[in-house]
């Protein structure tokens, strides 16, 4: 390719509303443009890094047996009806109706497509084990679309399907697709790490995320700093803390004036804030939901949705979920309160080990203090359970060791659906004694789109994007530092043309730009190679390679440049 040529229309400056280095180093170096809140074009650049991961894909694919398909990407509502799913998925998805006034949505994801195509097929246990996968745009309504390809509206994803008869044939197939996933991950040149994960909205029993640890990941890892337990920390669960028993002191009312925040109340009652129970309060399907931890901890939403078999994540209360159950933002405490159809409480289980804490009176400026948990709340009233988020004080759920959290970005997914949407949509198999079972299923998921956006925020410095060698666009840049000077460009050209016949990607710069230019746009597209050819160049024969990953600088003689540099790529 020659640059002349090539549609890559950097930036000199970064659009103000960018927010990570991926999107601001796509924007700026020509490889994407921004049509819409969470939509994006691909240009050339970008769309060669997106075919060879997805050419990686495909090849691993191939070795895993599992076979390409492609799926409509208009799904009709009455699939998702079957399943359950389309009253419950919530506003992220995106729906339609025809001309016929038929209901369709675009699809989020292929569960129940996929199922609905294998039940008509599929009958006998001589056809499993199956897998079938797709590559193929997703659509989603974020609520806030950010971080640009990374949380995007419209995304290339690789979702695969397995289908066996029975749960050892599904663990076998997990098993295939995990590696598969870890093959392609390190093909693709990322450091991806593997730890257990919610299974969601796509539902199933176990999950695992690949998680690219990078610091503008959107995810915290929690990690064992001594074994190999690694989990989101939305999935972590820490063990109930306990404390010193102490006497029971008589529960007391204490006035405490616009303190609606734990924080506040500490301060103003003079408490550790550890002595403290928060409150906060969730929609959860439209039930409301008080959820209750230690005034220094969090609360762990998945957990939440758990412990009230939720469809969905929980959302915060609105004002009128607060009045519609008689509550007081601020002042809340299930100390008095009893449960309804249309109101639960869920208490993590350390405070059932605590004692003479503080919490909310239940109306406003008041707060009661000596609770007493296993004396004040109703045991018929509450759900106890571990709702709490684990952090790096708490201990290897494993082996005891001490914990530590990074940042990850979500790059890849495997579940173990079992029969959540065979049973439901009917998608049964004869197994060898003739009796009828639904089909056991897993399924598969890769973000292409994001795994381009998580290579540029594990490899990037302040000149620009550092492409692995397998994903970048082009594999080596010839810079010759003045194009009008024909004794240069000619050696180029001839460097040019060996290159591309031994199968090496390469792009020529023949722009009758300053070398400046040149090397600062090769800087910041990340091309793993530099060649500069100089009037030094035609003097002595000799050519510069310089290695982005490092900036190491190789001279060698033109007649062995071709030798030289294919040792240099192998090593990227």
């Amino acid at each position: 390719m020659l640059a002349s040529k090539l549609y890559a229309p950097t930036l000199r400056e970064i659009p103000a509303d960018a927010d990570v280095v991926s999107q601001k180093y796509m924007l700026k170096a020509g490889l994407i443009r921004k049509m819409a809140g969470g939509i994006y074009t691909y240009l050339p650049l970008a769309w060669r890094s997106i075919r060879k991961i997805e050419a990686i894909i495909h090849e691993e694919m191939e070795k895993s047996g599992a076979q390409e398909i492609m799926m409509p990407i208009i799904q009709p509502s009455e699939l998702w009806l079957e399943s359950g799913r389309w009253n419950v998925y919530g506003a992220e998805m995106i729906r339609l109706k025809d001309r016929h006034n038929r209901e369709y949505c675009l699809g989020p994801t292929h569960e129940e497509m996929v199922t609905s195509i294998v039940r008509n097929e599929v009958k006998s246990y001589k056809q499993l084990p199956l897998c079938l996968y797709q590559i193929q745009n997703k659509y989603r309504d974020e609520r806030r679309p950010r971080f640009g390809l990374m949380r995007s509206r419209e995304f290339i994803m690789k979702d695969g399907y397995s289908f066996d008869q029975d749960e050892a044939g599904l663990d076998a197939s997990y098993h295939t697709m995990y590696d598969a996933y870890s093959r392609i991950f390190d093909r693709c040149g990322l450091k991806v790490r593997p730890v257990e994960a919610d299974s969601g909205a796509i539902g199933g029993s176990n999950s695992h995320e690949f998680m690219a640890l990078a610091e503008s990941g959107e995810a915290d890892v929690i990690h064992c700093t001594k074994c190999d337990y690694a989990a989101n920390i939305e999935i972590g669960r820490p063990a109930a803390l306990t404390e010193a028993d102490e006497e029971a002191l008589p529960l007391e009312e204490v006035v405490t004036p616009n303190c609606k925040t734990i924080e506040a109340v500490a301060e103003y009652l003079h408490l550790p804030i550890e002595k403290t129970i928060k409150a906060v309060v969730y929609n959860v399907d439209g039930l409301v939901v008080l959820a209750m931890v230690r005034g220094d901890h969090d609360v762990n939403e998945i957990a939440l949705q758990h412990a009230v078999n939720g469809a969905v994540e929980p959302e915060m209360a609105s004002e009128e979920d607060l009045k519609k159950v008689g509550l007081t933002a601020g002042f809340i405490s299930p100390v008095g309160l009893h449960k309804s159809d249309d109101f639960s409480m869920v208490v993590d289980e350390t405070i059932m080990n605590m004692h003479n804490v503080c919490g909310g009176a239940n109306k406003v400026d008041a707060h009661y203090i000596h609770i007493n948990p296993t004396r004040d709340f109703s045991a018929d009233d509450i759900i106890v359970a571990p709702i709490r988020l684990i952090t790096d004080t708490d201990v290897c759920p494993h082996c005891g060791s001490p914990l530590a959290i990074a940042k990850g970005i979500e790059v890849g997914q495997v579940f173990k659906l079992g029969t959540k949407y065979s049973q439901s949509m009917g998608a049964m198999f004869l197994d060898q004694n003739g009796k009828s079972k639904p089909l056991i299923m897993g399924c598969y998921g890769i973000g292409v789109s994001r795994t381009l956006a998580a290579a540029i925020e594990q490899f990037h410095d302040e000149d620009g994007i550092i492409w692995p060698r397998a994903i970048a666009p082009y594999e080596v840049a010839i810079v010759p530092v003045n194009a009008k000077d024909e004794a240069l460009m000619n050696m180029s050209q001839s460097l040019y043309d060996e290159l591309q016949k031994e199968g090496v990607e390469v792009l020529l710069d023949d722009r009758k730009e300053r070398a400046g230019v040149k090397f600062k746009d090769a800087d910041l597209i990340g091309y793993p190679l530099r060649i500069t050819i100089s009037k030094k160049s035609i003097e002595t024969s000799e050519i510069e390679i310089k290695v982005r990953k490092d900036g190491q600088i190789v001279m060698t003689p033109i007649d062995e440049a071709v030798a030289v540099i294919r040792n240099l790529l192998k090593t990227l």
